[in-house]
């Protein structure tokens, strides 16, 4: 059986899907998730230290600023389970439109939280709760995402659909760190009183908007299918790691790199630039929009490519090139140049990052049957985004504490990098398993 297409349907019966309303139904939800999740960790490294965690000494404060961002990061397996659990039982799209609503609800409520000042430590552990809620949303979001993208896509051109989803994640972070860097435009005490919340008050709209989107949709045509022969597996999680712990082990470990690599740069390469380089936050803010603008562009072409030379081959090769760039890029980071963050920022991001998440939509589809598919893409994207992009702001944190120099986190990127590029040449690629299907 074809994992990636979809035999058993007849031409005459399968109903055309509408590619061009799929599209942007996924991007824009995950862009509006993106957007979400994403001006959390910009207020962790610009305000929540100072609003949320005042009775630490600065260093304490944003290590622990950072650690209620990695809540969320942590939470995000859970939700890939759960989401992944019902999305494999009961459909994609449902599970989509649950996501997309509980993501808006705990990004305005944290838009509404009062400061330590007014309410003690009730705040920073309110903080913490809707940042698990963020975290349990997007977990179920991405991949669900990923494979309506995927599954409604043609067989020639999955790599470029599947990539259009990916999307969503540059145009959060145009919008995130588009938005801070307007308000951070305000006097610091208007800031620091209202202009942080106006981002995640905001996004109650865009909310709306991708509901009333995602609303037109059909269910992926491939759960269709499964459902049809009633073919759903009972506990999809026991099934995924008693018959697939490989192809799962060897997503994580592909998508490590790239997770970490953009979170180091969307969160602490932020606080490092305000507070070690002297940037301002605008300015630092700004160089990271070159780079996510970019990236609309890029992860598409991509994508294509992938279609044309092979997914496992471009994403593979995406890893052993951020393994010989990460040193130099953050050797330019750490220059105290704001033209050179802003050049590395985007070579990091438009160009590493793009190359490596851009084919993963296909990529990963292929390692699980249909039936198990939001279970094993979710769960294999989420664990690596909470080992990496959680523990990333921390990381580089300590590692420049510990050696004085931002140069060491470039080495720990090129250590992820390799393994990146092994995990990607190990998979099966999406061609072969069209061929053998």
């Amino acid at each position: 059986m074809d994992a990636i297409s979809r035999p058993g349907i007849s031409a005459a019966t399968e109903k055309k899907p509408n590619l061009l309303r799929i599209s942007v139904a996924t991007v824009v939800g995950t862009a509006v998730e993106a957007f979400d999740f994403l001006a959390y960790g910009t207020a962790a490294a610009l305000v929540f230290n100072k609003l949320f965690l005042p009775q630490f000494d600065p260093l304490t404060g944003t290590l622990a600023a950072f650690a209620t961002f990695a809540s969320g990061m942590l939470a995000r397996p859970i939700g890939g389970i759960l989401f992944g659990h019902f999305g494999d039982r009961i459909g994609r799209k449902s599970m989509l439109t649950l996501s997309l609503l509980m993501m808006g609800i705990c990004t305005v409520l944290i838009g509404l939280l009062p400061t330590y000042q007014q309410i003690g430590v009730w705040a920073p552990i309110l903080l913490v709760v809707l940042r698990i809620g963020q975290g349990l949303s997007f977990g179920g979001e991405l991949g669900g995402a990923m494979l309506m993208a995927v599954e409604h896509a043609p067989p020639k051109w999955k790599g470029l659909f599947g990539s259009l989803p990916l999307v969503g994640s540059p145009l959060g972070i145009l919008l995130s760190v588009g938005a801070f860097a307007l308000v951070t435009r305000l006097p610091e005490d208007a800031f620091l009183s209202w202009g942080w919340r106006l981002p995640f008050l905001a996004s109650a709209i865009l909310i709306v908007v991708g509901i009333l989107i995602r609303r037109g949709i059909d269910e992926s045509p491939d759960f269709a299918r499964v459902k049809s022969e009633q073919a759903q597996v009972k506990l999809p999680l026991a099934e995924l790691l008693s018959k697939h712990g490989k192809a799962l082990l060897l997503c994580v470990g592909c998508k490590l790199a790239e997770v970490t690599l953009i979170y180091t740069f969307l969160v602490f390469s932020v606080s490092y630039a305000v507070s070690s380089l002297g940037f301002s936050r605008t300015d630092a803010l700004q160089a990271l929009l070159y780079g996510a603008a970019v990236m609309t562009f890029t992860i598409p072409l991509f994508g294509i490519l992938g279609d044309r030379y092979g997914a496992r081959r471009v994403c593979g090769w995406g890893g052993l090139m951020l393994a010989a760039m990460a040193v130099p890029i953050f050797m330019a980071v750490g220059s105290g140049s704001l033209l050179a963050y802003s050049v590395a920022a985007f070579v990091a991001m438009a160009l590493n990052y793009a190359m490596m998440i851009a084919p993963q939509s296909s990529l990963y589809a292929a390692q699980f049957p249909p039936e198990l598919r939001y279970s094993g893409l979710s769960i294999g994207v989420q664990f690596s985004a909470a080992i990496g992009g959680g523990l990333a702001p921390m990381v580089s944190a300590m590692l420049v504490a510990r050696f004085d120099s931002i140069v060491p986190v470039g080495g720990y990127l090129a250590v992820l990098g390799v393994v990146a590029g092994v995990s990607a040449f190990m998979m099966k690629s999406p061609a072969q398993v069209r061929r053998t299907g």
